[in-house]
């Protein structure tokens, strides 16, 4: 089967590839400065391809905006930080794993609606609370990491979830978005052999779509370097989480 019937196979509407591509941008431009757009992706995928084969469908995608954040900002994350919550983050997968594998795809598209609404309420929370500052305790760590852990192996949904750590940790903004960028790479490239070997969600199909969608990743990508600066972060912030609650919404119908 070649690229083109690999695609094709996936039986996409206008709409849906419409959708897709344009999930395909949000995720670039997520990696690069518009964080919070990723939320979208999640459930809108989810919709499309089903709740645990969107998982490892959308995976490479994020690895390949990863590599272009951690390329673009070019500077040395705070590895004190990543060291602390990585273990924990690996405890979480390993839990997600086991629960992904007992759930059929109606729960698990429940379970990453669950995810997302619980990530906006963390971007209210931060929102509300960024002139404070968030007790920095190694149970904190181990909680959030746990947490992040899990969010990121059911539905590639841990933004929040480490945005709020990393907050917490009092970071400047540049050290703040390449620690961030450093981690889900390195979390990332992690879970793709889980993907492969035990959900068998990452297939020579799906990854025949992930060639398709480097393209609007790239274009995301650089939009994000720019766009950020251009738009103001609250109608940003309010547009992105009106939406991303609607889309999780829709994975409970």
């Amino acid at each position: 089967m070649n690229l083109i019937e690999s695609v094709s196979s996936y039986d996409l509407t206008g709409i849906e590839w419409s959708l897709a591509i344009l999930c395909g941008m949000l995720i670039g431009m997520a990696k690069t400065g518009l964080s919070g757009a990723g939320l979208f992706v999640v459930p809108v995928f989810a919709s499309i391809f089903g709740g645990k084969p969107s998982a490892g469908l959308v995976l490479p995608m994020l690895i390949i905006a990863d590599f272009f954040a951690v390329k673009y900002y070019n500077r040395h994350a705070n590895w004190k930080y990543v060291l602390k919550v990585l273990p924990w983050a690996f405890a979480g997968i390993i839990i997600a794993l086991i629960v992904g594998n007992t759930i059929n795809d109606k729960q698990f598209s429940h379970m990453i609606s669950v995810i997302v609404i619980i990530g906006i309420a963390l971007m209210i929370f931060q929102d509300i609370r960024k002139k404070t500052t968030i007790p920095d305790y190694w149970w904190f760590s181990a909680i959030l990491g746990l947490g992040g852990g899990f969010a990121t192996m059911i539905g590639n949904a841990a933004g929040p979830i480490l945005s709020l750590y990393l907050l917490s940790m009092r970071l400047p903004k540049n050290n703040y978005i390449v620690t961030a960028a450093w981690f889900f790479f390195i979390v990332n490239l992690s879970k793709v052999p889980l993907h492969v070997i035990f959900w068998e969600t990452i297939t020579v199909r799906s990854l025949s779509f992930n060639l398709v969608m480097i393209i609007p990743i790239i274009i995301g990508a650089v939009s994000g370097f720019y766009i950020v600066k251009l738009i103001p972060e609250k109608p940003y912030r309010i547009f992105i989480i009106a939406s991303t609650l609607a889309s999780a919404l829709v994975l409970f119908v």
